[in-house]
């Protein structure tokens, strides 16, 4: 059996680069792998030595768009200020990327069908959800611990906190003209907030 070939990073970007605008123009459905070599400019021996099938490229994309938006979301974790504060500032992190967010959500819903039938994707996104809450569950645990926020379960209040920025996110794919998700996001947070202060 011959060693697998190294992946270059710079390869690997260009091709998920040209999936990333192929799928977000196309949909998932009707974008072919051609397509994408197309987009990408290499062999289509290429992309099949990266990439085995359309779902490999979605994973790679969601899993890179997630390592991004974790480093960035970091930052909230090690900031001086008060949870509202590093909430605020957690806030802000998401609703400047969201702009790169908003050509692939309605590639990764029409993906996330799939999360009831494919183990695979099932497990991407249970990673994800877990790093999402390992992220904001100590923030609200500051916030309890200091008394700013009301007593309660810091996990379940994070879940409840992420429920804002997906379900936003969500009500925009259902009707881009009523949800403007900035806007939306920051609303919801300052009403949530609001609400578990103590």
């Amino acid at each position: 059996m011959s060693p697998r070939p190294d992946m270059s990073e710079e390869r690997t970007k260009q091709i998920l680069d040209a999936a990333t605008k192929v799928f977000s123009q196309k949909g998932l459905d009707e974008a072919r792998m051609d397509d994408i070599v197309e987009a990408s400019g290499l062999s289509k021996g290429t992309l099949y030595l990266y990439f085995k099938s359309k779902d490999d490229l979605i994973m790679a994309i969601l899993d890179r768009l997630f390592q991004r938006e974790f480093e960035k979301l970091r930052g909230s974790l090690s900031q001086e200020g008060s949870a509202t504060e590093r909430l605020l500032s957690f806030t802000e992190k998401i609703v400047t990327d969201l702009k790169l967010w908003l050509n692939l959500i309605p590639v990764a819903y029409e993906f996330l069908g799939l999360v009831f039938r494919n183990k695979t994707v099932q497990k991407t996104f249970k990673t994800y959800l877990s790093g999402y809450l390992e992220l904001l569950t100590p923030i609200i645990q500051q916030g309890i611990d200091n008394g700013e926020f009301k007593h309660g379960n810091a996990h379940d209040i994070a879940i409840a906190t992420g429920a804002i920025f997906e379900g936003t996110l969500l009500l925009w794919v259902y009707d881009k003209q009523l949800i403007d998700p900035e806007k939306h996001i920051r609303t919801g947070i300052n009403y949530f907030l609001e609400g578990i202060k103590a």
